[in-house]
């Protein structure tokens, strides 16, 4: 029979464990085995049974429990055993030989393992002794106070067997073996200064220093988050035997300086008696090869300065790390690294604290460290003057952080990695920039693989590229990703896929524990200025890709020169990325980030009243003279400064960067219940649709449409379908495009648009033509020319007359066309014309020449027309002069230039 407490409260006899109760019933015999043979008064037993106030049948539910326990040890023959359940006035024993109890033979036997001289023998004892635990003290016993401090004192017990353990095996040489029962031991229990210290001290004696400094590390952060102290005695001088090296087991004279060694080549083991506080090597780590030999480059001369940026999560530690671990040999007289947290939840070291660490590693004695952070960074400058030493200054907030840190000496090499681009150490100490930028995508699916196993990556090869395309290449998005796959072998790489393309989910999904991407931008942001703080958190509200400083201070409601200022920090920070002058952009994680931060309600409004204003501009600098499309909305707010442009080609330029983004924005408008800034973008946009009519633009006029009817504006309902029933003839989709243009000129009139009827009667008539009927195709260009003469808009009566001049070139009326292109080329002065107007006037009279026999005057205006299209830009015109001249007299030069416009025109579709 054995009574047990170190684990479950249980009973066995040779037949197996006796069912004991419920845990009420275990607490109360383990408040009898923790007192074998001694009277437990029922007050006692009722604290450990009852948390608050003990109910007033207490006592009765007690002896309910007692006279169970009893029947329970008379089925076990209890008695036999000397075992007895007595009653002893108000109080009970349980009378037993105290052999019969686990705690008292572990008890036994550790004592006994203390007493022994030879360290073989103690090992035994102590194994044996700690074998009995088969898990937590007191488990299934009610969680009172009384039974949770016993359980505590218990495992203490455990505890200092496991440290005199350790101890033991140290005295036999087992130094591997001591640290990894001490690894999980001090894993368990973070916060036992002394379990870390042995650790630290076993690591140490393995010859495995960096694993002990790192754990030194870990634990002092860990005290300073948890706690608010500083490393005791017992941890701080077994970081400091770390640090000198003492104990190591690598005997032997040091050997002579080698070479530097070759990047990329074979890492080296550590050189015996070399001072090295580098953490271990990086697993998983490929690729880099590019970033890794910078870093070399950026190494060699005197005294150089590598200054390692990036973004967060893009691998810089591990780049220095895998770096200085392959360059080891380069270093003989030392490896000193430190991690500054400048952007840490735990606090950054004073200089003082970090250039102690590396004095003591040096040699220095910690009575002759200096007290003043300007004499130990003195006395740390005459040390490294004459040796040839690798600093690394991991995770620098900023510049003046790590600039009191260089060691100065002339063969030293300082690597420093910051999140921030660090101008001013750049300016001060001329340190080198080595930029860090996400994975390519072979890469990243590389990564991936040296987690999971190259079979598995190997048969799901897309999904690992769908999944490494939704990290965005970013090494930590990467590691957290395979991490869960790695802990749930069943799930496919495509269902994670499916998993983080929910963009509402997927920064969820690639946190784990405290590490992710979440958390490493946090940090980040937290150490942004206010003002930039504000604007990054307003950018979450963009819908697009890419920002200008207008619309980030649109967003931020600030003005353009506060938000350029603001911008450039952030770049700095390496939160956006510079794309262009006056253009940024956002990795998707960070994008995703921003979404998630406090903005203000308004900042969409503000952001599309911008955008608004801004496609206003656009057209008229793209078509100088021409109407504006629409009016400002009634609660427009306009933006205080607003995007300038220098002519038509700027303009034009503009609407074709911005194509996406302006799109977007029109959906975010629809979506946010603010249909009146959809339609308006949407038709803002009408230069560049003229211009590449055959480049997609249907679905969004549908989108405009929906919002002109959601808004009630037939004027903007009449213009949208006359614009998206020309779109659709010229895809060649009469049928479809035909019931949106013949609704829209009676709209257009309902609404009292002069200038909207007009256009849609000649966007009419080219569907018309199209399906046959020249005759009414005429007739509605005539009348648009006199609504718009009507109307004093000589732009649209110049437009329909150009039609009214193809129809009759249809019809083969080569002198009424000629005629009519002509006069319209001739209503008004040249400049008032738009580029692409003018291209389509000329080819129409070049077309008309050479249908009434005129071949050379024919030639010479398509020729004209032509290379105005090509000066301009405007590649459909360009198509329709150079495929006119091709029909009229083929030429090589002729084709090779129509086929470049053609390729071109594919391109932008």
């Amino acid at each position: 029979m054995e009574f047990r407490l170190l684990g479950a409260v249980s009973l066995a006899t040779g037949a197996g464990e006796l069912p004991v109760g419920p845990a009420k019933r275990r607490s109360l015999l383990t408040a009898l085995l923790l007192r074998p043979n001694r009277p437990v008064p029922v007050e006692q037993l009722m604290a450990a049974l009852w948390d608050d106030e003990p109910p007033l049948r207490a006592r009765t539910v007690i002896q309910g429990h007692v006279s169970r326990l009893r029947a329970l040890l008379a089925e076990a023959d209890a008695g036999a055993m000397g075992v007895e359940l007595a009653t002893q006035g108000t109080a009970y024993v349980l009378r037993m030989p105290e052999r019969l109890l686990d705690a008292h033979r572990f008890e036994e036997l550790v004592k006994l393992a203390r007493s022994q001289q030879a360290p073989a023998d103690a090992v035994a004892l102590y194994e044996e002794a700690l074998s009995l635990w088969q898990g937590p003290a007191l488990t299934g016993a009610y969680p009172s106070a009384p039974v949770l401090a016993a359980a505590a004192a218990l495992e203490e017990r455990r505890l200092a067997s496991v440290e005199l353990l350790a101890a033991a095996y140290g005295q036999l040489g087992e130094y591997p073996r001591a640290a990894a029962m001490l690894r999980t031991e001090a894993d368990a229990h973070p916060l036992r200064e002394s379990l870390s210290a042995a650790l630290m001290t076993a690591l140490q004696r393995a010859g495995r220093r960096s694993e002990a400094l790192d754990r030194f590390h870990r634990t002092r952060r860990l005290l300073a988050e948890e706690l608010g102290v500083d490393p005791g005695p017992e941890l701080a001088d077994a970081y400091a035997v770390a640090l000198r090296g003492e104990g190591d087991e690598a005997p032997g004279p040091p050997p002579p300086r080698p070479a530097a060694a070759v990047p990329g080549s074979p890492v080296p083991a550590p050189l015996p008696g070399t001072v090295d506080l580098l953490p271990r090597m990086p697993r998983g780590f490929h690729g880099r090869g590019p970033e890794l030999a910078a870093l070399s480059r950026a190494a060699a001369g005197p005294s150089p300065v590598c200054l390692v940026t990036g973004p967060a999560g893009v691998g810089k530690t591990a780049l220095v790390v895998q770096w200085a671990h392959r360059n080891r040999t380069a270093f003989p007289d030392g490896l000193l690294y430190t991690d500054l947290r400048g952007f840490s939840d735990t606090g950054e070291p004073t200089h003082l604290e970090v250039l102690r660490e590396f004095l003591l590693a040096l040699g220095v004695a910690p009575r002759q460290v200096p007290e003043s952070a300007c004499g130990a960074s003195a006395l740390f400058r005459s040390l490294a003057a004459d040796r040839q030493l690798l600093v690394v200054l991991d995770n620098a907030r900023d510049s003046a952080q790590a600039r009191e840190l260089l060691p100065g000496g002339a063969r030293c090499v300082t690597v420093v990695t910051s999140r921030s681009r660090l101008h001013a150490l750049i300016a001060s100490d001329a340190a080198r920039p080595v930029p860090v930028d996400v994975l390519e995508p072979q890469d990243s699916t590389a990564l991936l693989a040296a987690v999971l196993g190259t079979d598995r990556v190997a048969g799901e090869i897309e999904g690992a590229r769908r999944l490494a395309a939704l990290c965005g290449g970013l090494p930590l998005a990467l590691r957290v990703a395979a991490a869960r796959l790695a802990d749930q072998p069943e799930w496919s790489l495509e269902a994670m896929s499916a998993e983080l393309s929910d963009e509402s989910r997927r920064l969820h999904l690639l946190d784990v524990e405290d590490t992710g991407v979440r958390a490493a931008l946090r940090l980040t942001v937290r150490r942004l200025p206010t003002d930039v703080a504000h604007h990054f958190a307003h950018l979450g509200r963009h819908p697009g890709t890419h920002v200008d400083r207008y619309e980030a201070a649109a967003l931020a409601g600030t003005d353009p020169v506060a938000a350029e200022a603001a911008m450039d920090q952030l770049a700095a920070a390496h939160l956006v990325i510079r794309t262009a002058p006056n253009r940024w952009t956002l990795h998707d994680l960070v994008r995703l980030y921003a979404r998630g931060l406090t903005a203000g309600p308004d900042a969409l409004v503000r952001l599309l009243d911008q955008v608004v204003a801004t496609v206003l501009a656009a057209t008229s600098a793209a078509e100088p003279g021409a109407e504006p499309c629409f009016a400002l909305p009634a609660d427009f707010r306009p933006p205080p400064a607003v995007r300038a442009f220098d002519g038509p080609e700027a303009a034009l330029a503009w609407y074709a960067l911005e194509r996406e983004d302006l799109a977007r924005a029109a959906g975010a408008a629809q979506a946010a219940g603010l249909p009146g800034r959809a339609w308006r973008i949407v038709l803002g946009m009408w230069p560049r649709i003229v211009w590449r009519v055959r480049d997609g633009w249907v679905p969004l006029l549908h989108l405009a449409l929906e919002a002109a009817r959601a808004d009630a504006d037939l004027r903007a309902e009449s213009r949208v379908l006359a614009l998206l029933g020309w779109v659709l003839t010229e895809e060649g989709r009469p049928q479809e495009a035909l019931p949106h243009l013949e609704a829209a000129p009676a709209l257009a009139h309902r609404a009292g648009d002069l200038r909207g009827e007009a256009t849609a009667l000649v966007n009419l008539s080219l569907v018309q033509a199209a399906l046959g009927g020249l005759t009414e195709a005429e007739d509605g260009c005539v009348r648009a020319a006199e609504i718009s003469r009507e109307a004093a808009d000589r732009h649209t009566e110049r437009l329909a007359r150009y039609h009214l001049a193809m129809h009759q070139l249809q019809g083969g009326r080569w002198q009424s066309a000629l005629a009519t292109a002509e006069a319209a080329l001739a209503a008004d002065g040249s400049a008032e014309y738009s580029p692409a107007s003018r291209v389509l006037l000329l080819v129409a009279t070049g077309e008309a020449l050479l249908g009434a026999g005129e071949h050379a005057g024919g030639v010479r205006r398509l020729t004209e027309a032509a290379r105005a299209a090509e000066e301009c830009g405007f590649d459909d015109g360009a198509v329709r002069a150079l495929g006119a001249l091709l029909r009229a007299a083929p030429d090589a030069e002729v084709r090779a230039r129509y086929e470049a416009a053609v390729g071109r025109l594919g391109t932008a579709e």
